[in-house]
């Protein structure tokens, strides 16, 4: 019994026919398939404006006799609450409902029904199946965080049950702890890492200083799948030569889907199949391949939510040598994190920051936009844009969440904005280290 998928069809996620309707997408012919996703498109947009008062709201006065008409959608423009957002017929006992991890500054709760939920799962079945991994069987050494409240940590923990595999915290990534982690890969059967890209990183870099290969002390390592954040060359050869296997990246959008994958060639693939992607300028007009823009992503099957025309706040260059229906992402510009050191030795990724965002926000969107710089190893200094000032209660429990993830005793001081200042991509790095290191 495939378990991995008997859990999304128990909880009403329909992957059977997701997969189905997949497998057809990806039938149509290269001539066809222009025409297709224009048609799917524009049905994504037809059903929101007659079904979403948000969206219809959205679009106001704005003449969308063609594509290109279609305004742009912002993180920003989201920051209301969700129940104001869902579709007729929807509500969030029907959905999936998560929380982005507010990396691009603009954290964000979303709904996906659930064949849309479905669809992206088949998506990432089928790109994680070009490599011969299976959720049901292949072993997963997982570098993520975990949440610390007893019932979100417990869920996390049977999920990594019925998904086949063992949580490496990135919580403390000091070297006692890799060292730990690294006794666990002489002991386990993993058939592939899957994780923060910065965290995986940091244990590569401690396997290099040890001259270990991982794949020569774990020989059923097969693969590494970097996600969340940007892999740069000078990293994917670390990684190769010390882990000893492919890297694969993924770039994706929890709130979207797997925008991009690495094939079997070694080119991330763009996802065409539940996603439309485009690169455009500061003008928002589509570039030519070969050249840089912002990409822009419509989310063909999310019926309860719209998210048509989303700037994702990344840039990025289409190859030229790309066609329609398999469209290459030649560069991928942004999603950087920095690395957090705290007084007592830990050194933590950029994301651990995400844990902290669930704390600071709430669905009635009154943090708009934060970021968190790091003035010494105690002391971090929190910024933020909001309808109005955190209170004692909100500020206590941020503190409380810090302490929780990182440590105790840190000095946290915060300092409200009317607006933050952007670097000169439009990019708002979340978090920011202001310690030489």
């Amino acid at each position: 019994m495939n378990l991995f998928e008997f859990t999304l069809k128990i909880n009403g996620f329909p992957i059977t026919e997701a997969k189905k309707h997949l497998a057809k997408i990806q039938a149509i012919p290269e001539s066809e398939y222009k025409a297709f996703v224009k048609k799917q498109r524009q049905e994504i947009v037809d059903y929101h404006l007659k079904n979403n008062l948000f969206y219809q709201k959205f679009i106001g006065n704005h003449s969308v006799e063609k594509w290109e008409d279609i305004p742009i959608m912002k993180k920003k423009d989201l920051q209301i609450s969700l129940n104001e957002r869902l579709s007729k017929g929807f509500s969030q006992k029907n959905c999936y409902i998560n929380k982005t991890s507010g990396s691009s500054g603009h954290p964000l709760i979303f709904a996906k029904d659930k064949f849309c939920h479905a669809m992206t799962w088949a998506e990432i079945i089928n790109r994680f199946g070009w490599f011969g991994i299976d959720f049901n069987s292949s072993y997963q050494a997982r570098f993520y965080g975990i949440p610390l409240d007893f019932k979100s940590n417990l869920k996390e923990k049977i999920k990594d049950v019925l998904s086949h595999r063992f949580r490496f915290s990135i919580f403390d990534l000091s070297e006692e702890k890799l060292a730990s982690y690294f006794t666990v890969f002489t002991k386990k059967e993993f058939y592939f890492i899957n994780g923060y890209t910065s965290s995986i990183v940091l244990f590569a870099k401690y396997l290099k200083d040890k001259k270990i290969v991982l794949a020569q002390v774990c020989p059923t390592l097969k693969y590494c799948v970097v996600t969340s954040e940007m892999l740069f060359d000078k990293d994917k050869i670390l990684l190769e030569k010390w882990l000893g296997v492919p890297i694969i990246n993924e770039y994706g959008a929890a709130e979207l889907d797997l925008i991009a994958f690495t094939n079997q060639k070694d080119e991330l693939t763009v996802n065409n199949e539940t996603l439309f992607v485009e690169i455009l300028d500061e003008e928002n007009k589509v570039v030519s391949n070969g050249d840089s823009g912002k990409i822009v992503i419509t989310s063909l099957y999310n019926k309860a939510h719209p998210l048509i025309r989303y700037e994702v706040g990344d840039l990025g260059i289409i190859s030229e040598k790309s066609t329609f229906k398999k469209p290459i992402l030649q560069q991928l510009i942004g999603r950087t994190n920095d690395v957090a050191q705290l007084p007592s030795g830990k050194i933590v990724p950029g994301l651990t920051f995400y844990y902290v965002t669930k704390s600071i926000v709430e669905e009635d969107g009154n943090v708009k936009e934060f970021i968190i710089e790091q003035h010494q190893l105690d002391t971090f200094h929190i910024i933020y844009v909001s309808e109005r000032a955190l209170n004692t209660t909100e500020i206590s429990k941020i503190k409380k969440a810090l302490n929780d993830y990182l440590e105790s005793s840190l000095n946290l001081t915060f300092e409200r904005l009317e607006v933050l200042n952007r670097s000169k991509r439009g990019k708002l790095k979340q978090f920011i280290s202001k310690i030489d290191k």
